[in-house]
């Protein structure tokens, strides 16, 4: 009953829709900063004025840090279908938790991320989180707005709103709020998250200044259950188990809160008016405060002996980064930047305390990290070079060097290359972390993290490839010292031998008359001593769809079934009280098969989304995961859209 009242309020949202035909864009006129060609259901702006007709779409400018520009896209394509969750982006490579805006598994260890600086760590629950690089600015020439909105698990939703607009050609401004409130199926699940994102871009107009500014305020809060206790239960999903209320949950009252402000502002000036080969200088300021909160009015005997009876523990941490350069543009000899960069932080608690090995466990750890660098850019002969190097001038030992090389050969064969040497510190929850919960106290002194990391790829129009291969040293992780799910006494290791990590990932959509078939399979290896870090061996994505224009071509139309799947492997179990999560080499998860079938349409800027995920979890048996204890999602019909306004 359920999915065909959602299948009769998706066509009657569509014939709400389908009154005036809009032509449609093929995926593979996919707007770049390097296309020409613009084609799309608005009309071409004529004169100064707007009147009945619409500025083209290559007006609509969307840009990162890093200037590289793409225009607004409101075509519907596979791509769209699988950036349409709360991430906004292709997920491939993570699998997530039954409730949506809990947290994801890892299974693709490129997602793994690094920086030289020290981070707060609790990553965990720092997916839904937007750092300052997730940002994008904008140029528009009239108000745009784009609406998100999604169907959750049950009693929420989750929705995105933004709008921005130029009120000047060289100021604009941008405002967005993402909400998220979902029950769950679960004990103990809900999840609630807003994250409000507030922009600004301004040029004088002999554009000799730029400045991007954002201000983020961010709360991400989740119930924590700590997974299912009776995982039979949940495989036999016999009456009355298959009401997922009914299985019992090792904790009822744990919820936990990630909380941040960010203020970033990135401006540069060119000092020469007119001369092309001019110096330039350029600033960066990022001040961001955010804090870590885990509450459990009942202490659990899971966690390990308590110092009071009830948990409230919680982590702050304080963060101010400068950094200043002077670059060099020329036409002929490229662009080099050479920049002093000062990181200051503090994460704190209130108290200090002696663990119950009586060693002094400090309430904070501050610093003042800074460094030298400098940056070089070229274009020679077709091949785009970058070159980056940094490296501490004050104690600690931190350095990275990166390279990059892009070339195309045509516009159907283009190769890139990268490669970075890390020296880089801890997160700080490693070295330092406080709890209500006795075993929970810790003061490390570990050693910096050493990476080696290569990455190539290329892309042809008959296959898209890529490899990395990377070379890790004094890696970091949490395991469970217990070795047993019924306690979890987590805490951190450094591991002291070498992890060697190769992977592949092949790409190739085959398309025949109506129909396509989009593949998109990764083999992973590990060479290491101990199981340290696990992945599965084999990730793979399969989509079979159909597309074509309907109702006199006033709908454009995708339908089809994904299919995803991961060898069995030791996944990585999740711990809330730390919000990380840690090695553990007593159970697998994987070999289950995750079907989705869905509907999409598009009428002119308005891409309506209908879904039926994991519609074989009946069939194939209920041992799916995503978590030791944390089973996978149902079959479940959800629904939404996303819509693009123009004024």
């Amino acid at each position: 009953m359920r999915l065909f009242i959602c299948f009769i309020l998706f066509f009657i949202t569509v014939s709400s829709f389908a009154q005036k035909p809009a032509k449609d864009i093929d995926d593979s006129k996919l707007i770049t900063k390097s296309s020409g060609n613009i084609n799309d259901t608005t009309k071409v702006f004529k004169g100064k004025s707007l009147g009945d007709n619409k500025a083209p779409i290559d007006l609509y400018k969307i840009y990162t840090l890093e200037r590289d520009t793409t225009f607004l896209d409101t075509t519907l394509s596979i791509q769209k279908e699988y950036k349409y969750n709360l991430l906004r982006k292709d997920i491939f490579g993570l699998i997530a938790f039954a409730n949506e805006g809990h947290t994801y598994n890892t299974l693709d260890y490129n997602w793994y991320k690094s920086s030289t600086f020290p981070k707060m760590g609790f990553t965990a629950k720092h997916f839904n989180y937007l750092e300052f690089n997730d940002i994008n600015y904008y140029n528009v020439p009239t108000p745009l707005t784009d609406l998100y909105f999604k169907t959750v698990m049950e009693q929420g939703q989750s929705l995105d709103a933004f709008l921005t607009v130029n009120t000047k050609p060289n100021l604009n401004f941008s405002i967005a709020y993402k909400g998220l409130r979902s029950n769950g199926k679960y004990i103990n699940n809900i999840t609630s998250s807003g994250n409000f994102r507030f922009t600004t871009s301004y040029f004088t107009k002999d554009k000799r200044y730029h400045i991007n500014a954002h201000f983020t305020g961010q709360d991400i809060s989740n119930q924590e259950n700590g997974g299912i206790v009776d995982a039979s239960l949940f495989e036999s999903s016999e009456d009355p188990y298959k009401e997922r209320n009914r299985l019992e949950v090792y904790f009822t009252d744990a919820t936990s809160l990630l909380k941040g402000n960010r203020f970033f502002v990135d401006h540069n000036y060119k000092l020469s008016k007119s001369n092309p080969n001019s110096l330039m200088i350029y600033h960066q300021f990022n001040h961001e405060y955010k804090f870590f909160e885990f509450n459990q009015p009942t202490v659990s005997e899971r966690f390990g002996d308590a110092f009071r009876n009830k948990i409230n523990n919680k982590t702050r941490y304080n963060h101010l980064y400068n950094k200043i350069g002077v670059g060099f543009t020329t036409k002929k000899f490229g662009d080099i930047i050479a920049y002093v960069e000062n990181n200051n932080y503090n994460y704190f608690y209130r108290n200090v305390l002696y663990s119950t090995s009586g060693v002094l466990v400090p309430n904070s750890i501050n610093d003042q990290i800074s460094s030298f660098g400098a940056n070089y850019n070229y274009n020679l002969n077709g091949i785009n070079m970058f070159l980056n190097v940094s490296n501490s001038i004050t104690n600690q030992s931190v350095s990275n060097i990166e390279a990059i090389a892009k070339y195309a050969l045509n516009d159907n064969i283009k190769f890139e290359f990268k490669y970075q040497k890390l020296n880089s510190l801890p997160n700080l929850n490693y070295n330092l972390y406080q709890s209500d919960y006795v075993f929970y106290n810790w003061k490390n002194n570990f050693k910096n993290e050493k990476l080696n990391a290569f990455f190539f790829k290329v892309d042809t129009k008959w296959l898209n490839v890529e490899a990395n291969c990377k070379v890790l040293n004094d890696h970091l992780y949490f395991y469970n010292t217990t070795n047993d799910i019924e306690n979890l006494l987590v805490a951190p290791a450094q591991y002291s031998n070498t992890i060697n990590y190769f992977s592949v990932k092949a790409n190739k959509e085959i398309k025949l008359w109506k129909f396509a078939l989009d593949n998109t399979i990764l083999y992973q290896n590990v060479e290491q001593s101990d199981n340290i870090l696990n992945v599965p061996q084999i990730v793979t994505r399969n989509t079979l769809y159909f597309s074509d224009h309907v109702f006199k071509k006033a709908m454009f139309l995708q339908t089809g079934v994904i299919f995803n799947y991961f060898t069995e492997y030791y996944a990585n179990d999740y711990n809330p009280l730390l919000g990380e999560f840690y090695v553990q080499n007593q159970t697998k998860i994987g070999g289950f098969p995750m079907f989705d079938f869905f509907v999409n349409a598009k009428v002119r800027q308005a891409r309506i989304f209908l879904k039926a995920e994991h519609f074989n979890s009946a069939w194939t048996g209920y041992n799916f995961y995503s978590a030791p204890n944390y089973p996978y999602r149902d079959f479940i019909v959800r629904f939404g859209l996303v819509w693009n306004f123009f004024r």
